[in-house]
């Protein structure tokens, strides 16, 4: 580590941490002001927290974000939301559980064939409806969502933004990620639903007299804008062609989103100002701030450090290795987010995997993988889809506490870490 910044950079980071944990201050707050620190005790500088790739702004996800916000925005004004919202309380019978049941299975699902974050800035405005006609609590349903969205993300290539970053290092397919980590995925959304349906149970409050007013309800009556809404939706589905189709025409998901926004604000009567409006700025500032911070412990080589160590802990032991770097990567993606973790890792993974035989679609490879995307579930702030929902709830007056969330992310995190290390030991060990 490089002397005294270091040092002072992980003080930094501890302190800034400290207060978007106890929210003394607001986490947009300390995500700036910690990011103020780093700049200025020389732990990174603006070169490279605003233009390195490797441990600057993610400025992928920053506009990936804000292109699909600005789609989402203006899908807002067709009533398209309140449409599905009264089709999917109606078709669960408005019983609360089969509607987070159902919520949950259609963004696993939806995250694997495009990524978390979009997925849930797609769902999360369905569930504010949902809840607020069945008048059940925001809270459990958009976090069973969050979870639902880093567990079924971890399925594909596409899912969750670590894997991209693991596939582009590897040499992975699609087809590799679907073959060796979609049954596993598959299989934890099961768990999920039974966790949910213990972790929740209080929130999940029958009121028939709400249900017979919304199963009374015709859906289309909600459209306020037909032509707005085929819009939306032509745009959308271009968007969606645009994210699954990225190994064909390398489009990143970022300009894809933003050719998305440019287009429906272009074709459409919706207000330019208005459009940009729905656009949550404060949760772009707070992953900007975060993404220096992590940054400054990038540049003065904390993260390198730590990932060496791990690295030279698992030697050439496969099995102890694997469990080592899932369970490691488990903890470290819930303390800073699993995009600059993974990032960081990849190199020193393909180091360990080339000393270990060199086999592209080699157990380690898996490993990180599955760690750093189920990891993401444990805090508030382990991955971008977290962050993300808590600034819509924010948005909506349903904030929802970095503890609220972590006291659930931290129960479906163990016991998902833990079923997939029996994944990892009876399908490249026991089985072997």
């Amino acid at each position: 580590m490089n002397g005294w910044q270091s040092w002072a950079a992980v003080v930094v980071f501890i302190a800034a941490y400290g207060l978007i944990i106890s929210e003394r201050i607001h986490r947009v707050g300390a995500a700036l002001g910690g990011a103020a620190l780093m700049l200025a005790i020389g732990a990174t500088d603006d070169s490279s927290a605003f233009f390195s790739e490797h441990s600057g702004i993610d400025w992928n996800v920053i506009f990936l974000l804000m292109g699909m916000m600005m789609i989402v925005g203006v899908l807002k004004k067709t009533g398209m939301f309140e449409y599905l919202a009264i089709w999917a309380v109606k078709r669960a019978r408005a019983r609360p559980f089969r509607v987070m049941a159902m919520l949950v299975v259609i963004t696993a699902l939806a995250s694997a064939l495009l990524d978390n974050v979009t997925t849930v800035l797609l769902v999360a405005p369905v569930t504010l409806l949902v809840c607020e006609r069945l008048a059940l609590p925001v809270a459990p349903f958009l976090i069973a969502e969050v979870f639902a969205s880093n567990i079924g993300g971890t399925a594909t290539l596409v899912g969750d933004p670590p894997n991209i970053i693991i596939a582009s290092r590897a040499g992975l397919t699609f087809n590799d990620f679907l073959v060796h980590l979609a049954p596993l995925s598959a299989l934890l959304v099961v768990v999920l639903l039974a966790l949910c349906r213990f972790l929740f149970r209080a929130s999940f409050v029958y009121d028939e007299t709400r249900a017979e007013e919304i199963m009374a309800l015709e859906e289309k009556e909600a459209i306020k804008d037909r032509r707005l809404l085929v819009q939306g939706l032509a745009v959308l589905v271009l968007v969606v062609a645009g994210f699954v189709l990225h190994p064909v025409l390398h489009y990143a998901p970022s300009v894809v989103a933003l050719l998305g926004a440019g287009l429906l604000i272009a074709v459409s009567s919706a207000e330019t100002g208005d459009v940009l409006g729905e656009v949550e700025w404060p949760t772009l500032a707070f992953f900007a701030g975060l993404f220096i911070m992590i940054g400054g412990l990038i540049e003065t080589g904390v993260i390198g450090e730590i990932s060496r160590s791990l690295a030279g802990a698992i030697g050439d032991n496969e099995l102890g290795g694997s469990m080592l770097l899932l369970g490691a990567s488990a903890v470290l993606s819930g303390v800073v987010d699993n995009i600059p973790y993974v990032a960081t890792m990849a190199p020193i993974t393909a180091d360990l995997v080339h000393s270990m035989g060199g086999d592209p679609a080699h157990v380690m490879w898996w490993a990180l993988a599955i760690g750093a995307d189920l990891g993401g579930n444990a805090t508030a702030i382990g991955a971008s889809a977290n962050v993300v929902v808590l600034g819509i709830a924010e948005r909506n007056r349903q904030p929802i506490s970095f503890w609220q969330f972590t006291k659930y992310g931290l129960v479906v995190t163990v016991v998902t870490v833990t079923l997939s290390t029996g994944y990892v030991w009876l399908r490249y060990f026991a089985s072997a």
